[in-house]
């Protein structure tokens, strides 16, 4: 079994604690996002967890505490683009903090262990190819050597996410700008030795040399551990991603970050109100169960193959 955790929210920067907490105890408890009172109960023990992939914008409270991670193997899905505070709203200072959070991380657990998104991409007058691709070139060179790549996407208009960005003027984007744009992050990137993949873009790049990126990723997983898995794509996911199948542990409005262009959150109102509500030490990330609430565990196994190939590396 492969955990997400998580593209509903951050858990990194908001729920680390309470992430910790889950290893140690073996178990977390997950409402169903179309049924809250259906909850499953999820065996977060090294025998069945093959790997675990984190979500975050700012991972910085983990940075101390990554020793507890030890007995699991992972890697970060490290989001990191050239908004500032009128698009990514409660971040802080990147150049200060998250920059220098991404090369420690790199450092602490190996860059095959951070990949770097910058996404989604959206242009307005401000936010302009040549805006992205200036800033895109001073981030690859301040993350040359710290990952091995760079995933990028560009912005999907989500309908709870017209209202947020509506102050942003976004102009729609072409093929003819996504190409161009596409071109020179890969010629920016080849300076720094980083190679581009997309996530699930329909559009066929090809021509760049750029490639569908697995966001949960088989090959990643198995060179991180140094084994084999027997996993199949994620149906669950749109057909243009090109993710293995996995649990999501996380929670839609429950992130704090306050970027315009989250389609997790709905409302920030609710973020608010369901972070008042989050208890470090409870089996959710948020409230606690009630007699309305059905458990039920769910069957988990290891996806590891233990009948070594001829052909086997």
């Amino acid at each position: 079994m492969i955990i997400s955790a998580s593209r509903r929210t951050d858990i990194p920067s908001f729920y680390s604690e309470w992430m910790l907490n889950r290893l140690k105890e073996k178990y977390v408890l997950v409402r169903n996002p179309m049924n809250i009172h259906q909850v499953s109960k999820i065996d977060l023990s090294p025998n069945v967890v093959d790997a675990i992939v984190f979500w975050t914008k700012n991972p910085t409270p983990m940075l101390a505490q990554l020793d507890e991670l030890k007995d699991y193997t992972y890697y970060f899905q490290f989001t990191l683009s050239a908004y500032g505070p009128d698009v990514e709203r409660n971040l802080p200072s990147k150049n200060k903090i998250i920059i220098p959070t991404f090369q420690k991380l790199s450092q602490e657990i190996g860059k095959e262990k951070i990949v770097w998104r910058y996404d989604p991409i959206f242009f307005n007058e401000q936010y302009s190819i040549q805006y992205h691709c200036k800033y895109f070139e001073v981030l690859a060179s301040k993350l040359a050597g710290y990952t091995e790549k760079c995933t990028i996407s560009f912005m999907d208009l989500y309908r709870n996410t017209e209202r947020n960005i509506k102050p942003l003027n976004i102009v729609k984007d072409t093929r003819e700008m996504q190409e161009e744009l596409l071109q020179r992050f890969v010629e920016i990137a080849r300076q720094y030795e980083l190679y581009i993949d997309t996530c699930a873009e329909i559009g066929d790049f090809h021509k760049f040399g750029v490639e569908h990126a697995h966001c949960i990723d088989r090959e990643r997983i198995e060179r991180i551990g140094g084994f084999k898995l027997d996993v199949e794509k994620d149906t669950n996911q749109r057909a243009e991603c090109g993710c293995v199948a996995s649990i999501d542990i996380g929670a839609y409005n429950t992130c704090k970050n306050g970027c315009l262009y989250c389609y997790a959150n709905y409302s920030e109102n609710t973020v608010g109100k369901n972070f008042g509500l989050h208890n470090p030490k409870s089996p959710l990330l948020f409230g606690e169960i009630d007699e309305s609430d059905i458990i039920k565990e769910r069957k988990v196994k290891s996806l590891i193959k233990t009948q070594m190939s001829l052909f086997d590396d």
